[in-house]
């Protein structure tokens, strides 16, 4: 018969190894938060950079040819399904690449009524998304640290919940518009 000593620290041990899983299933709970939140971040950060970028193709103050590639990746990206979600988001920076790629083309866009504004906004939105994109990648591979530990799968303190996905594009701004310190934001 076990001795009143051993019960006591039986149930203490129990008891703290209760305390630790239950601490480690809310470390993973506000994780997956914080994925939830992140994502919601990025994608009105790149929906802000796709809008303003067909405001911009729709404008009729870029050339012909230039408004229609920036037009069709920005559409794409606004449309793509999720599963395409990142390689439109990807040819929507190439098109901004593609038409950003010498400062005249932003020279031309000031000098259109309201154009240092949606010069401005273009530029704050496409230094937005590597940003959010990061917070939400660091988001993710927390999580996924946390779930590859032991006792997290022991005790399938996870649940039934998917594995979270970093989201993984080519974010690079036009060398134009990645400059803070660019008169495009006075």
């Amino acid at each position: 018969m076990p001795t009143l000593t051993t019960v006591i620290w039986i149930v203490v041990a129990l008891l703290l190894v209760g305390v630790y899983l239950s601490w480690t299933a809310g470390r993973l709970d506000r994780l997956h938060a914080r994925i939830d939140a992140a994502k919601a971040a990025l994608d009105a950060t790149l929906l802000r950079r796709a809008s303003i970028a067909q405001e911009l193709a729709t404008a009729g103050v870029l050339d012909p040819a230039a408004s229609m590639v920036l037009y069709q990746a920005a559409h794409g990206a606004r449309q793509a399904e999720e599963d395409q979600r990142e390689v439109a988001e990807s040819e929507l920076s190439q098109a901004l690449r593609a038409v950003f790629a010498e400062s005249a083309q932003l020279e031309v866009v000031r000098a259109a009524p309201g154009g240092h504004e949606t010069a401005a906004e273009l530029g704050a939105a496409v230094r937005r998304v590597p940003m959010a994109r990061r917070f939400h990648n660091d988001a993710v591979r927390a999580a996924r640290a946390l779930r590859r530990h032991r006792t997290v799968r022991w005790f399938r303190l996870a649940g039934h919940a998917a594995s979270p996905l970093a989201f993984e594009m080519d974010d690079e701004p036009p060398p134009v518009l990645a400059d803070r310190g660019h008169p495009a934001e006075d």
